[in-house]
This record gives structure tokens, sequence and C-alpha cells, in this order.
């Protein structure tokens, strides 16, 4: 996939478009991160305002996954920071998406690892753990399922029922 843009996945699988098979999530998100392209299989979590359970999986082996968190779009605080990020990527995750704020954008910005967020806000969230984890997501416009696989690039988030191979 690191030479195939989403844009080309697209051109080349108008049939799962068109079946909901691969889906386009909405162009809300900033790219942070030194990493524009990755891809891997999606692990989901649900929280609002919290970063506890975000921090529970960044701190185990990524394994090339994607973490994809739903934080309610709030654009109160933010739900991630550099820290987990910078430990996100030495456990070899592949990307983080999230549906809110994040914040230590420089040093988001020197990790090697790929990040969409809808914006930076100084406030930190909570750590109380709270929220769901391994759940259907309703984000962006488009439904995102634990296990799904997401490719992300400069041009937008894809994602898909099963591995593409093009």
């Amino acid at each position: 996939m690191a030479f195939v843009t989403t844009a080309e996945v697209c051109d080349a699988n108008q049939e799962m478009i068109r079946s909901g098979q691969l889906r386009a999530l909405q162009p809300v998100f900033q790219i942070y991160g030194r990493r524009q392209i990755f891809s891997g299989p999606v692990v989901t979590v649900k929280v609002f305002e919290d970063n506890g359970l975000i921090r529970h999986f960044l701190e185990e082996k990524g394994n090339g996954r994607v973490l994809v968190v739903d934080g309610g779009g709030s654009l109160r605080c933010a739900i991630l920071g550099g820290n987990p990020v910078v430990q996100a990527q030495n456990n070899g995750w592949a990307g983080i998406i999230v549906n809110g704020c994040i914040r230590d954008v420089d040093e988001i910005n020197g990790c090697d690892i790929g990040v969409r967020a809808l914006a930076s806000h100084p406030i930190k969230a909570s750590k109380k753990g709270l929220g769901e984890q391994r759940v259907p997501l309703n984000m962006a416009g488009t439904r995102i399922c634990d296990g799904e696989w997401l490719y992300a690039d400069t041009d937008g988030i894809l994602v898909s029922q099963i591995e593409l191979s093009v």
C-alpha cells in the first residue's frame, strides 16, 4: 500500500465503494507526525475528554495497527499528547486517528508515526480510564469497526472491511 495512493485505491475499487465495503472518512482531520502515509488493522476506542483508555492501548505492542479514537469531536481539551505518541511510535503502532484534539504538536510532528486529529488544544484531558474499547464507531461520516483496515495518506483516509491488495 505504501506506493499506492488512496485516490488510486478508490479508482480501482469503485464496486467496493458502491457496496460500502470501502469507505472514505470526511476530510475533517489535520495531518500530524512524520509518517504521512500509513495503514493497518483498526483498533477502536470511544472516549470523551478522557485519555486513560488511549494510553492503555498505546502501551501495548502495536504490530502495525492503527488506533482509531472517537473522542466525540470534543474541541474542549486534548485527548492525546506527545508522551503517548512517542510510546506508540516505540511500540510499533502505524498510526492514530483522533476525532478530537491533540497537544504537544511539535513533539508529535517529530515522531515517525501517522497522526490525524481535528485540531490542537493546550488543555489536557482527564485520566479516569472511562470509555469503551473495540466497539463500532460512527465518526467523520462513516462507521468504523474494530478489525477493519485503515489506509491514510495526504489525500484522505479510507476504511475497508478487508485488507486491500492493489
